[in-house]
């Protein structure tokens, strides 16, 4: 079934974002960390009688969260999972902790202020992260203690170190919690903490721990991504989960996982077409492209 679509996207700098160009119509919004963030969003999403709104970066999620039953009052579904999954993908040690409660596996991680306290609680090698950190920002693999004393003690993260291949998993919850597909992806080649090259795989071993993610966040909802290492032993540990679209999704809709589609039947009421059969073996290359514009002269 055919639905009458218009995007519409919202900007903090529209002029200056290449995904705005591709939109039927633009808007301007406070930063989304400002107290004008969501009021702004409201009003627009009133006036246009928006149906669904999809955030896309991490620090709009907590907001938006938060306001879901407002925007459900003028008629506008919010993509977003529940408040507290939310607070828990965004903090690495968070998710760590809930991982390990639900018994899934992941490698051992402290708040660098008690790592630096006892440095022989983690063996072997180690990275430091920041614990709200994205997109690979501030990342360190230490050589010595001295790299982690001038960091942030509370605001960084350290983590086993482990090695294998790297994986990242697309997951599609539906609206009853239920885990309704997961396309794993190798990450053959990452630039900027995004996948420039992958291929979709079902492992079997991320596959199972895809079914068991919402037991450490239970009010996980739509689309989200984790990361995984699969260890040439066949063990896997599970390291960040994102409660939104990952970068690479595009890999998994050309495989068949149209987690687009879904929501948008979702928030229309109509039967959800989502299903677990993707494509394996999907190879995805990117490369950049421009977007050239002239702006008027005075």
């Amino acid at each position: 079934m055919r639905m009458p679509l218009k995007v519409l996207a919202a900007e903090l700098r529209p002029h200056l974002s290449s995904a705005c160009r591709a939109a039927d119509e633009v808007f301007a919004v406070p930063a989304c960390d400002s107290s004008g963030y969501v009021d702004a969003l409201l009003e627009i999403c009133q006036r246009e009688k928006v149906g669904l709104l999809v955030p896309t970066i991490d620090p709009e999620l907590g907001p938006l969260s938060q306001a879901v039953a407002e925007f459900a009052r003028i008629g506008t579904k919010v993509a977003v999972s529940h408040p507290e999954a939310v607070r828990i993908a965004r903090d690495k040690l968070a998710t760590s902790e809930a991982l390990a409660k639900a018994g899934l596996p992941t490698p051992r991680s402290l708040l660098l202020r008690d790592f630096l306290a006892d440095p022989n609680a983690l063996q072997g090698p180690i990275i430091a992260k920041p614990i709200a950190g994205s997109s690979s920002a501030g990342i360190i693999r230490p050589r010595g203690l001295d790299e982690l004393a001038c960091l942030p003690p509370d605001g960084y993260v350290v983590q086993e170190c482990w090695s294998g291949e790297e994986y990242t998993v697309n997951v599609f919850v539906d609206q009853a919690g239920r885990v309704v597909t997961a396309v794993p992806h190798l990450r053959m080649s990452v630039r900027s903490g995004e996948v420039s090259q992958g291929r979709t795989a079902r492992q079997p071993v991320l596959l199972a721990a895809a079914e068991r993610l919402t037991l450490a966040l239970p009010g996980l909802r739509g689309p989200a991504c984790f990361q995984a290492i699969v260890r040439a032993d066949g063990s896997v540990g599970i390291f960040e989960v994102n409660a939104r679209f990952g970068g690479g999704y595009p890999l998994a809709h050309e495989a068949g996982a149209h987690f687009t589609q879904w929501l948008l039947e979702e928030a229309a009421g109509l039967p959800s077409t989502a299903t677990s059969a993707w494509e394996e073996g999907v190879l995805m290359l990117r490369y950049d492209a421009a977007i050239f514009v002239r702006e008027p002269r005075p």
